[in-house]
């Protein structure tokens, strides 16, 4: 019996649905492999097939994962599950705490959708062994996922994701995997349901890490994206001037009024624009379905400019630096990724904080945090990531926009008290520092075919690397393990004057990303430049 034929027989919805499709390629790529669990666990379409995010996949990893504490963790343990408003979202973590109550771990389940963040903070507030979130992020309605944290609320990082993938991996008969019914569960003593007491205690740190909250008449128009934000960041940001997108404040998995959910998207927030421009509001700030990402949008002269998470990430270290210059410790550290804007650490230094970089993946500011609460070699003062995600303070081990949405608040406040927005800021910034052009080109290739397609251009650019360009400083190749960093499939071109690009696949996405730092004198030279890198690296993707 071949794999098609042998999930057949898992169940008559199953069947049917693998029965009804016609179309051999969507066959082919439900069936060509199974849905890795990677570092960051387990993320892809939902649907019948082991290729795909479903009640039997989520099973499989989590009777691995359940295999995996058993078998490395004395004494009793547990796990935090949360969810986001995603569809299945709901009913996969209800598996997940199923197989895990049945294995005989404690199961802290959340009552109602919940940021990541949360979760990330629930571990350690709950004394829990790990913890789940089952999230596809940003990603379009069709997807979901599944992250693993340890018990510091820290996402898995190679050194323990291996482990357990090797435990999933061990795992071969997924039809019949046990597991128990959440009342027995809870009957028992296995499963508690937990929620408004920990998002009050969450709540409560993240307004430690308050800045400025001096009286202001900024107005703020505010969407969550159909997402988990609505009620946190409603909760964090009491006392403002804030209007809520209607239209998107309600949690739908189907994100009815968006081509996608993901606040990088510049169409993600239009709705909160238009809303923006009828009212008069002085920035907008979105969060994606899980809440970990922020867009932000803000008027000046009359029309409204959505800031890129370079921008963003590089404001926000000012700001915090500024206010923070009196108290600094000496160890004091930003943490940026290799391929995030080189700005902010210019800003950093001039403040007199250090710049620590790791690589793509919040999971690796969440383990330096953790590190550094050991060893004491860095006080972590501020993370941030190009792709949106930022966190300051350390109640929680994961990018959150529920404390970036109440800083980039009280930042907007803080400017507008002094006539100037965050535009404004952000020009002084480049008067100072000097013009960068940060940008990302994505390049989306699907399916077997696709992977292979990414899989030749990361080749074709790294022998060719050091002859594409003339006046490259550096070829930095990650995935043979540099800068003390775990390996990593990511190039990065490295420029005599500053400037750099890199290539890396996405890890959660069938995505080619290219990602460009241009200094320049002013944005018109930098943007050429940044073209004429682009296409040297395009020709390579594209052939």
């Amino acid at each position: 019996m071949n794999t098609y034929e042998y999930w057949l027989t898992f169940d008559e919805e199953t069947k049917n649905e693998l029965e009804a499709i016609t179309d051999k390629a969507e066959i082919e790529d439900r069936f060509y492999k199974e849905l890795e669990f990677g570092t960051g666990g387990l993320r892809g379409i939902m649907g019948a097939g082991p290729n795909r995010m479903n009640k039997y996949t989520v099973s499989k990893a989590t009777k691995g994962l359940a295999d995996y504490l058993i078998a490395n963790f004395e004494g009793d343990k547990s796990v935090a599950i949360a969810y986001d408003s995603r569809n299945n979202s709901q009913a996969f973590a209800q598996f997940a705490a199923g197989v895990l109550c049945k294995a005989g771990i404690k199961v802290y389940l959340f009552k109602s959708l919940m940021p990541t963040p949360v979760l990330s903070f629930a571990v350690r507030y709950h004394g829990c062994t790990a913890g789940i979130v089952i999230t596809a992020s940003h990603n379009p309605k069709e997807y979901n996922g599944y992250k693993v944290y340890d018990n510091k609320g820290c996402q898995l990082v190679p050194e323990f994701a291996d482990k357990v993938i090797e435990c999933v991996n061990a795992v071969t008969d997924i039809k019949n995997i046990s597991s128990m019914t959440l009342n027995e569960a809870e009957r028992e003593g296995r499963l508690v349901y937990i929620g408004n007491e920990t998002l009050d205690a969450f709540i409560a740190e993240v307004k430690k890490q308050s800045i400025y909250n001096e009286p202001s008449e900024l107005k703020i128009v505010y969407t969550p994206l159909h997402g988990t934000g609505n009620i946190p960041v409603r909760k964090i940001l009491e006392g403002k001037k804030v209007s809520i997108v209607a239209s998107q404040e309600l949690p739908d998995g189907n994100f009815s009024t968006v081509r996608s959910p993901n606040p990088e998207e510049k169409d993600a927030l239009n709705l909160a624009l238009e809303q923006a421009k009828a009212e008069g509001a002085d920035i907008v700030i979105g969060t994606d379905p899980d809440c970990d990402r922020v867009g932000v949008g803000v008027l000046h002269n009359g029309a409204y400019t959505l800031l890129t998470g370079n921008q963003t990430g590089a404001l926000l270290v000012d700001f915090i630096l500024k206010f923070k210059k009196d108290s600094l410790p000496a160890n004091a550290a930003v943490v940026k990724t290799i391929v995030t804007s080189g700005i902010g650490a210019a800003i950093a230094e001039k403040h007199g904080a250090k710049t620590v970089q790791t690589l793509t993946g919040f999971k690796y500011i969440g383990e330096k945090i953790c590190k550094w609460e050991e060893n004491g070699e860095n006080t972590f003062l501020f993370g941030y990531e190009e792709s949106y995600g930022y966190l300051a303070g350390t109640h929680a081990r994961d990018k959150d926009a529920v404390s970036a949405s109440m800083l980039i608040a009280e930042m907007a406040s803080y400017y507008k008290n002094k006539g100037k927005t965050l535009v404004d800021a952000l020009d002084e910034i480049y008067s100072e520092y000097g013009y960068y052009f940060d940008c990302l080109e994505t390049f989306v290739l699907k399916g077997k075919e696709g992977a292979e397609k990414i899989q030749a251009a990361m080749a074709a650019m790294r022998e060719c690397g050091e002859t594409l360009f003339d006046d490259l400083e550096a070829l930095l190749d990650y995935s043979k393990g540099i800068d003390g960093l775990p390996k990593e499939n990511v190039l990065r071109f490295d420029f005599k004057d500053g400037s750099w690009a890199a290539a890396r696949p996405s890890g959660t996405e069938p995505k080619l990303k290219l990602y460009f730092s241009v200094k320049g004198e002013n944005a018109e030279k930098a943007q050429l430049r940044q073209k004429a890198v682009r296409d040297v690296l395009a020709q390579k993707v594209l052939g």
